[in-house]
C-alpha cells in the first residue's frame, strides 16, 4: 500500500484536485457572477502564447501548401481553422487553376498525349 503513494507517476486525482482548487480560488459558487469568475480562472490557466504561435505556423504552412496547389485562400482558411487536418485536405483536393501543382499536372498530361 505504501508503494502506491510513493509512485513517480503523478496521481490523476491529485492533479485534478489541484486544478479544481486553482479554478475555485476566490469564487463563491452561490454568487451571481460565479460563472464568469470560474471562466476567467480557467482561461488564466491556458498557455496562450504557444497556442497563438501554433495557429500562426499552421496558417503559414497552409498558405504555402495552398499556393503550391493553386488554392491559397482555401489553404489559409483551412490552416487557420483546422490546422494540420487542413493540410491533408488540401493535398486530397485536386489542384486549382493556378500554381506549380497545376502546371506539373498539365505538363504530365502533355507528355502522355505526345506521340513518341
Amino acid at each position: 500500500m505504501r508503494a502506491l503513494y510513493a509512485s513517480p507517476v503523478p496521481n490523476p486525482f491529485i492533479a485534478m484536485n489541484e486544478l479544481l482548487h486553482k479554478i475555485l480560488q476566490g469564487v463563491d459558487p452561490a454568487a451571481p457572477g460565479a460563472f464568469w469568475k470560474l471562466l476567467r480562472n480557467m482561461l488564466a490557466l491556458v498557455p496562450w502564447w504557444p497556442l497563438i504561435w501554433f495557429t500562426i505556423a499552421c496558417t503559414v504552412i497552409g498558405a504555402a501548401i495552398g499556393w503550391w496547389r493553386g488554392r491559397i485562400g482555401l489553404g489559409i482558411a483551412l490552416g487557420l481553422v483546422v490546422g494540420p487536418i487542413g493540410w491533408a485536405a488540401l493535398w486530397a483536393l485536386p489542384p486549382g487553376r493556378y500554381g506549380p501543382a497545376r502546371q506539373r499536372a498539365l505538363d504530365r498530361a502533355a507528355k502522355l498525349d505526345r506521340p513518341a
